[in-house]
């Protein structure tokens, strides 16, 4: 990728990298909405940012719910997601130098 990750991407895999682990935990830590949330969650898991896995049918059920499907950083996403954050980092102290 030869770019920057762009800002709801950026905000997405920063919430799995906070601990956030499915779907509408994204969507809650975000502020995103689910039109760009699940797109972005499936560009990353194509993308090799992240892995995704689906939560056993019987304990959502046991649960009361349907079953949640799960999304992991990979090492790809902690460098994607480093590398950007650090990107930001350098017009950011140039705005602070500047006031």
């Amino acid at each position: 990728m030869g770019r920057g990750l762009g800002l709801a991407a950026l905000r997405v895999l920063q919430a799995i990298a906070d601990g956030r682990q499915y779907g509408f935990d994204v969507i809650e830590a975000t502020g995103l909405a689910s039109g760009t949330v699940y797109p972005a969650l499936t560009r990353h898991e194509r993308d090799g940012f992240v892995r995704s896995f689906w939560e056993d049918a019987g304990l959502a059920a046991k649960a009361g719910r349907p079953a949640r499907r799960y999304y992991r950083l990979t090492p790809a996403g902690q460098h994607a997601l480093a590398r950007t954050l650090a990107e930001l980092a350098v017009p950011m102290r140039r705005v602070r130098a500047n006031p």
